[in-house]
Protein backbone atom coordinates (compact mmCIF):
# COMPACT_ATOMS: atom_id res chain seq x y z
CA UNK A 1 0.00 0.00 0.00
CA UNK A 2 1.31 3.44 -0.91
CA UNK A 3 0.83 6.41 1.37
CA UNK A 4 0.39 9.87 -0.18
CA UNK A 5 2.48 12.47 1.61
CA UNK A 6 1.03 15.09 3.89
CA UNK A 7 1.38 18.21 1.74
CA UNK A 8 3.76 21.00 2.55
CA UNK A 9 2.12 24.27 3.50
CA UNK A 10 1.63 26.16 0.21
CA UNK A 11 3.11 29.26 1.82
CA UNK A 12 6.51 27.62 2.27
CA UNK A 13 6.54 25.08 -0.56
CA UNK A 14 8.16 27.57 -2.98
CA UNK A 15 11.11 27.82 -0.60
CA UNK A 16 11.95 24.19 -1.30
CA UNK A 17 12.99 25.01 -4.86
CA UNK A 18 15.61 27.41 -3.51
CA UNK A 19 16.71 25.15 -0.66
CA UNK A 20 16.97 22.06 -2.86
CA UNK A 21 18.41 22.75 -6.32
CA UNK A 22 17.54 20.13 -8.93
CA UNK A 23 21.19 19.10 -9.25
CA UNK A 24 21.75 18.59 -5.50
CA UNK A 25 23.82 15.39 -5.04
CA UNK A 26 22.38 12.51 -3.01
CA UNK A 27 24.00 11.24 0.17
CA UNK A 28 26.37 8.44 -0.84
CA UNK A 29 29.83 7.39 0.38
CA UNK A 30 31.27 9.13 -2.68
CA UNK A 31 29.45 12.45 -2.19
CA UNK A 32 29.78 12.79 1.59
CA UNK A 33 33.24 14.47 1.57
CA UNK A 34 32.09 17.11 -0.90
CA UNK A 35 28.85 17.68 0.99
CA UNK A 36 30.80 18.19 4.19
CA UNK A 37 33.05 20.77 2.54
CA UNK A 38 30.06 22.60 1.08
CA UNK A 39 28.29 22.72 4.43
CA UNK A 40 31.43 23.93 6.18
CA UNK A 41 31.62 26.84 3.74
CA UNK A 42 27.96 27.72 4.32
CA UNK A 43 28.33 28.39 8.04
CA UNK A 44 30.90 30.94 9.25
CA UNK A 45 32.76 30.63 12.55
CA UNK A 46 30.88 31.46 15.73
CA UNK A 47 32.78 34.69 16.41
CA UNK A 48 31.74 36.00 12.99
CA UNK A 49 28.09 35.13 13.59
CA UNK A 50 28.07 36.69 17.07
CA UNK A 51 29.71 39.90 15.84
CA UNK A 52 29.17 42.75 18.30
CA UNK A 53 26.38 41.02 20.23
CA UNK A 54 26.98 41.03 24.02
CA UNK A 55 28.15 37.42 24.01
CA UNK A 56 31.59 35.93 24.64
CA UNK A 57 32.75 33.19 22.28
CA UNK A 58 35.29 30.62 23.46
CA UNK A 59 36.58 27.85 21.22
CA UNK A 60 38.03 25.06 23.34
CA UNK A 61 39.42 21.55 23.07
CA UNK A 62 38.41 19.08 25.79
CA UNK A 63 39.09 15.38 26.44
CA UNK A 64 37.02 12.92 24.45
CA UNK A 65 35.94 9.46 25.59
CA UNK A 66 38.64 7.19 27.01
CA UNK A 67 41.05 6.26 24.24
CA UNK A 68 39.37 8.55 21.70
CA UNK A 69 40.44 11.89 20.22
CA UNK A 70 39.82 15.21 21.96
CA UNK A 71 36.62 17.11 21.26
CA UNK A 72 36.16 20.65 19.99
CA UNK A 73 33.46 22.75 21.62
CA UNK A 74 32.21 26.31 21.28
CA UNK A 75 30.97 28.14 24.38
CA UNK A 76 28.65 31.13 24.07
CA UNK A 77 28.20 33.13 27.28
CA UNK A 78 26.19 36.34 27.77
CA UNK A 79 28.10 39.34 29.08
CA UNK A 80 25.45 40.15 31.66
CA UNK A 81 25.00 37.42 34.24
CA UNK A 82 23.85 37.17 37.82
CA UNK A 83 25.29 34.05 39.40
CA UNK A 84 25.42 30.62 37.80
CA UNK A 85 23.40 30.43 34.58
CA UNK A 86 21.41 27.60 32.99
CA UNK A 87 23.15 25.80 30.15
CA UNK A 88 22.07 24.48 26.77
CA UNK A 89 24.25 21.57 25.69
CA UNK A 90 23.79 21.43 21.93
CA UNK A 91 24.42 18.63 19.42
CA UNK A 92 24.30 19.54 15.72
CA UNK A 93 22.43 17.64 13.01
CA UNK A 94 23.47 16.27 9.64
CA UNK A 95 22.10 12.75 9.46
CA UNK A 96 25.11 11.36 11.37
CA UNK A 97 27.15 11.81 8.14
CA UNK A 98 27.67 15.55 7.69
CA UNK A 99 27.25 18.80 9.59
CA UNK A 100 29.32 20.97 11.89
CA UNK A 101 28.60 22.74 15.15
CA UNK A 102 28.80 26.13 13.40
CA UNK A 103 25.50 25.37 11.65
CA UNK A 104 23.65 25.87 14.97
CA UNK A 105 25.36 29.06 16.15
CA UNK A 106 22.54 31.33 14.94
CA UNK A 107 19.92 29.29 16.79
CA UNK A 108 22.04 29.20 19.95
CA UNK A 109 22.94 32.88 19.85
CA UNK A 110 19.24 33.78 19.80
CA UNK A 111 18.62 31.55 22.83
CA UNK A 112 21.60 32.93 24.75
CA UNK A 113 20.36 36.48 24.23
CA UNK A 114 16.69 35.71 24.83
CA UNK A 115 17.04 33.49 27.90
CA UNK A 116 20.36 34.65 29.41
CA UNK A 117 21.87 31.16 29.32
CA UNK A 118 25.22 29.64 28.39
CA UNK A 119 25.39 27.42 25.30
CA UNK A 120 27.95 24.66 24.91
CA UNK A 121 28.10 23.44 21.31
CA UNK A 122 29.91 20.12 20.79
CA UNK A 123 31.61 18.62 17.74
CA UNK A 124 31.48 14.84 17.40
CA UNK A 125 32.94 12.23 15.07
CA UNK A 126 30.85 11.44 12.00
CA UNK A 127 29.86 8.20 10.30
CA UNK A 128 30.65 6.22 8.25
CA UNK A 129 34.31 6.65 9.25
CA UNK A 130 33.21 6.65 12.89
CA UNK A 131 30.11 4.45 13.29
CA UNK A 132 28.16 3.89 16.48
CA UNK A 133 29.07 4.26 19.31
CA UNK A 134 31.60 6.99 18.46
CA UNK A 135 29.13 9.87 17.93
CA UNK A 136 27.04 9.30 21.06
CA UNK A 137 30.08 8.58 23.25
CA UNK A 138 31.65 11.85 22.10
CA UNK A 139 28.48 13.73 22.95
CA UNK A 140 28.17 12.07 26.35
CA UNK A 141 31.81 12.80 27.19
CA UNK A 142 31.25 16.46 26.33
CA UNK A 143 28.22 16.61 28.61
CA UNK A 144 30.13 15.06 31.51
CA UNK A 145 32.97 17.55 31.01
CA UNK A 146 30.52 20.45 30.91
CA UNK A 147 28.92 19.52 34.22
CA UNK A 148 32.26 18.77 35.88
CA UNK A 149 33.49 22.26 34.87
CA UNK A 150 30.36 24.11 35.94
CA UNK A 151 32.21 26.60 38.14
CA UNK A 152 34.69 27.42 35.38
CA UNK A 153 31.86 27.92 32.88
CA UNK A 154 29.66 29.91 35.25
CA UNK A 155 26.76 27.46 34.91
CA UNK A 156 24.30 25.83 37.27
CA UNK A 157 24.74 22.02 36.95
CA UNK A 158 21.14 21.51 38.11
CA UNK A 159 19.84 23.43 35.09
CA UNK A 160 21.28 21.57 32.10
CA UNK A 161 19.16 20.96 29.00
CA UNK A 162 20.53 18.75 26.24
CA UNK A 163 19.28 19.75 22.81
CA UNK A 164 19.68 19.11 19.13
CA UNK A 165 17.95 18.94 15.79
CA UNK A 166 17.58 15.93 13.49
CA UNK A 167 20.58 13.64 14.12
CA UNK A 168 21.48 16.00 16.96
CA UNK A 169 18.03 15.47 18.43
CA UNK A 170 18.51 11.72 18.24
CA UNK A 171 21.89 12.03 19.91
CA UNK A 172 20.41 14.28 22.61
CA UNK A 173 17.78 11.61 23.32
CA UNK A 174 20.50 8.95 23.40
CA UNK A 175 22.67 11.03 25.75
CA UNK A 176 19.67 11.35 28.06
CA UNK A 177 19.31 7.55 28.08
CA UNK A 178 23.03 7.13 28.78
CA UNK A 179 22.98 9.66 31.61
CA UNK A 180 20.08 7.78 33.21
CA UNK A 181 21.64 4.34 32.78
CA UNK A 182 25.15 5.34 33.87
CA UNK A 183 23.98 7.47 36.80
CA UNK A 184 25.59 10.39 35.02
CA UNK A 185 24.75 14.10 35.03
CA UNK A 186 21.26 15.00 36.21
CA UNK A 187 19.69 16.52 33.10
CA UNK A 188 16.87 19.03 33.65
CA UNK A 189 15.32 18.56 30.19
CA UNK A 190 15.84 17.29 26.65
CA UNK A 191 14.92 19.58 23.75
CA UNK A 192 14.44 17.27 20.76
CA UNK A 193 13.83 19.08 17.47
CA UNK A 194 12.63 16.71 14.72
CA UNK A 195 14.86 14.01 16.24
CA UNK A 196 16.23 11.12 14.17
CA UNK A 197 15.58 8.16 16.48
CA UNK A 198 14.45 5.06 14.55
CA UNK A 199 16.66 3.13 12.12
CA UNK A 200 13.87 0.77 11.01
CA UNK A 201 12.12 3.21 8.64
CA UNK A 202 8.85 1.29 8.83
CA UNK A 203 6.44 4.03 9.90
CA UNK A 204 4.00 5.55 7.44
CA UNK A 205 5.75 8.92 7.65
CA UNK A 206 9.11 7.32 6.85
CA UNK A 207 7.59 6.01 3.60
CA UNK A 208 5.74 9.17 2.53
CA UNK A 209 8.72 11.28 1.44
CA UNK A 210 10.85 9.42 -1.13
CA UNK A 211 12.68 12.17 -3.01
CA UNK A 212 10.55 14.84 -1.30
CA UNK A 213 11.50 17.62 1.08
CA UNK A 214 14.66 18.65 2.85
CA UNK A 215 15.24 15.18 4.34
CA UNK A 216 14.08 12.31 2.18
CA UNK A 217 13.60 8.62 2.82
CA UNK A 218 16.72 7.96 0.79
CA UNK A 219 18.79 10.39 2.86
CA UNK A 220 17.53 8.81 6.04
CA UNK A 221 18.40 5.30 4.88
CA UNK A 222 21.89 6.52 3.96
CA UNK A 223 22.37 8.11 7.39
CA UNK A 224 21.40 5.00 9.31
CA UNK A 225 23.46 2.78 7.01
CA UNK A 226 26.46 5.00 7.66
CA UNK A 227 26.00 4.83 11.42
CA UNK A 228 25.07 1.16 11.79
CA UNK A 229 26.35 -0.70 8.72
CA UNK A 230 24.95 -4.21 8.39
CA UNK A 231 23.17 -3.96 11.76
CA UNK A 232 20.67 -1.38 10.50
CA UNK A 233 17.10 -2.60 10.89
CA UNK A 234 18.10 -5.75 12.78
CA UNK A 235 17.57 -6.73 16.41
CA UNK A 236 21.19 -5.86 17.19
CA UNK A 237 20.72 -2.08 17.26
CA UNK A 238 21.43 -0.32 20.56
CA UNK A 239 18.96 2.21 21.99
CA UNK A 240 21.96 4.52 22.37
CA UNK A 241 22.18 4.53 18.57
CA UNK A 242 18.43 4.62 17.86
CA UNK A 243 16.52 5.75 20.97
CA UNK A 244 13.21 4.45 19.59
CA UNK A 245 14.69 0.99 20.26
CA UNK A 246 14.73 1.63 24.03
CA UNK A 247 12.36 -0.74 25.83
CA UNK A 248 12.22 1.45 28.95
CA UNK A 249 11.60 5.19 28.68
CA UNK A 250 10.94 5.72 32.37
CA UNK A 251 13.05 7.97 34.55
CA UNK A 252 14.04 10.33 31.76
CA UNK A 253 14.22 14.12 32.03
CA UNK A 254 11.20 16.05 30.72
CA UNK A 255 11.19 16.11 26.93
CA UNK A 256 10.15 18.72 24.41
CA UNK A 257 9.55 17.01 21.08
CA UNK A 258 8.91 19.03 17.93
CA UNK A 259 8.37 17.79 14.38
CA UNK A 260 6.68 18.81 11.15
CA UNK A 261 3.59 16.99 9.91
CA UNK A 262 5.18 16.78 6.43
CA UNK A 263 8.43 14.97 7.15
CA UNK A 264 9.72 11.40 7.64
CA UNK A 265 10.26 11.68 11.42
CA UNK A 266 6.66 12.64 12.28
CA UNK A 267 5.47 9.21 13.41
CA UNK A 268 8.56 8.01 15.26
CA UNK A 269 8.76 11.27 17.18
CA UNK A 270 5.07 11.23 18.07
CA UNK A 271 5.37 7.62 19.20
CA UNK A 272 8.34 8.53 21.39
CA UNK A 273 6.24 11.08 23.26
CA UNK A 274 3.40 8.56 23.66
CA UNK A 275 5.79 6.01 25.11
CA UNK A 276 7.24 8.53 27.59
CA UNK A 277 3.71 9.36 28.75
CA UNK A 278 2.97 5.65 29.12
CA UNK A 279 5.67 5.45 31.83
CA UNK A 280 4.26 8.45 33.70
CA UNK A 281 7.00 10.68 32.30
CA UNK A 282 6.79 14.26 31.07
CA UNK A 283 6.80 15.15 27.38
CA UNK A 284 5.53 18.15 25.47
CA UNK A 285 4.79 17.31 21.83
CA UNK A 286 4.28 19.75 18.95
CA UNK A 287 3.51 18.64 15.40
CA UNK A 288 3.52 21.70 13.14
CA UNK A 289 1.06 21.50 10.26
CA UNK A 290 2.57 21.49 6.76
CA UNK A 291 6.10 21.92 8.09
CA UNK A 292 9.02 20.18 6.40
CA UNK A 293 12.18 18.96 8.14
CA UNK A 294 14.22 21.83 9.62
CA UNK A 295 11.54 24.38 8.77
CA UNK A 296 12.56 26.87 11.45
CA UNK A 297 16.09 27.17 10.07
CA UNK A 298 15.09 27.25 6.39
CA UNK A 299 12.06 29.58 6.65
CA UNK A 300 12.49 31.48 9.94
CA UNK A 301 10.03 34.21 8.99
CA UNK A 302 7.15 31.79 8.36
CA UNK A 303 4.47 32.40 11.02
CA UNK A 304 4.62 28.78 12.17
CA UNK A 305 8.40 29.01 12.55
CA UNK A 306 7.96 32.05 14.77
CA UNK A 307 5.28 30.25 16.79
CA UNK A 308 7.55 27.23 17.16
CA UNK A 309 10.42 29.37 18.46
CA UNK A 310 8.16 31.09 20.98
CA UNK A 311 6.85 27.72 22.12
CA UNK A 312 10.35 26.32 22.64
CA UNK A 313 11.38 29.37 24.63
CA UNK A 314 8.30 29.04 26.82
CA UNK A 315 9.19 25.42 27.60
CA UNK A 316 12.82 26.27 28.35
CA UNK A 317 11.81 29.05 30.74
CA UNK A 318 9.54 26.65 32.58
CA UNK A 319 12.18 23.91 32.76
CA UNK A 320 14.92 26.26 33.94
CA UNK A 321 12.54 27.88 36.42
CA UNK A 322 11.53 24.56 37.98
CA UNK A 323 15.11 23.30 38.12
CA UNK A 324 16.26 26.50 39.79
CA UNK A 325 13.87 26.17 42.72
Amino acid sequence: MTHPPVPFDPEIEPALAEILPADAPPFTPETIPGLRRAMAEMFPPAAEVVGDAPVTVVEQTIPGPAGAPDLEITILSPHASNGALPVLYNIHGGGMMVGHRNMDVGRLLALVLELNVVAVNVEYRLAPEHPHPAPVEDCYAGLVWTVEHADELGIDPSRVVVMGGSAGGGLAAAVSLLARDRNGPAIAGQLLLCPMIDDRNTTIASQQYPGLGTWTRESNLAGWQSLLGDAVGTDDVSPYAAPARATDLSGLPPAFIEVGSAEPFRDEDTEYALRIWATGGQAELHVWAGAFHGFDMYVPDWPISKAALETRNSWLRRIFGKAGK
